[in-house]
């Protein structure tokens, strides 16, 4: 079952927490004239994820399922949403339409360049290509210029069945969070590269004032400093 919290005006976090992992999943649906679903999520979750979404809108009206990168907790879901939504359109970067998307999608994705702007109604969309940050040379984020949110995919990744959404720096649980993926089998998760700095530069510059986070609590505050600071605690975990 998903939890609903509205961590913005029209913007909603679909949580799962699976205790196995001790990891929540969160999904994000924007309620506008054309609503639009960042995360399509596991296609094990789909059914409470509708259901989740059914309490907002009419889930056959969604219009854009969009998300980071070719991931299956990002986008195992997305034929059953397409199924369901007979005018929904994937979204994501360029570079995920043309080397993977649009072979395992029933309809072609939307190809976003980081010039490219998105309307849904009173919100505008840009997709900033982010290679290899979280993971993956599809990566990109997807930022909401109206009220500055960012979707931030697995970026500050922290464990726990945690608050919705918090105004405490988040660096803190990220590092806990990377050192704990460091000591099993999945340590190269992510990767600190040489683009991985100035990238965040880029998105701290954009002064988002909420973070979606995929795994975790969502950020609501100035978080310029924050996303600069990640840089270096990538950096002190994961390797230069």
């Amino acid at each position: 079952m998903a939890t609903i919290t509205e961590i913005a005006p029209d913007l909603f976090r679909l949580s799962i927490h699976v205790a196995d992992l001790d990891l929540q999943f969160n999904h994000f649906l924007v309620r506008d004239e054309q609503p639009l679903l960042f995360h399509a999520g596991l296609k094990g979750m789909f059914s409470d994820l509708s259901d989740a979404v059914a309490t907002l809108i009419d889930p056959t009206t969604l219009r854009y399922v969009a998300w980071s990168h070719f991931e299956s907790d990002e986008i195992g879901g997305l034929n059953h949403w397409l199924a369901l939504a007979p005018q929904a359109e994937p979204v994501c970067t360029f570079v995920g339409k043309v080397v993977s998307v649009d072979d395992f999608a029933i309809r072609p994705a939307r190809g976003m360049t980081a010039d490219d702007v998105l309307t849904t109604g009173r919100f505008r969309f840009r997709f900033l290509p982010s290679p290899h940050l979280p993971h993956g040379w599809d990566a990109g984020l997807l930022f909401e210029e109206t009220r500055r949110t960012l979707f931030c995919s697995d970026l500050l990744h922290h464990f726990g069945d945690v608050s919705p959404v918090t105004s405490a720096d988040l660096i803190g649980p990220a590092l806990a969070g990377m050192r704990q993926m460091q000591q099993g089998p999945l340590a190269s998760y992510m990767p600190y590269t040489h683009q991985t700095e100035r990238l965040l530069q880029g998105f701290a510059e954009l002064e988002p004032q909420t973070l979606a986070l995929m795994h975790g609590s969502s950020f609501t505050g100035a978080s310029r400093g924050m996303l600069e600071d990640l840089a270096g605690a990538m950096k002190e975990v994961l390797g230069g």
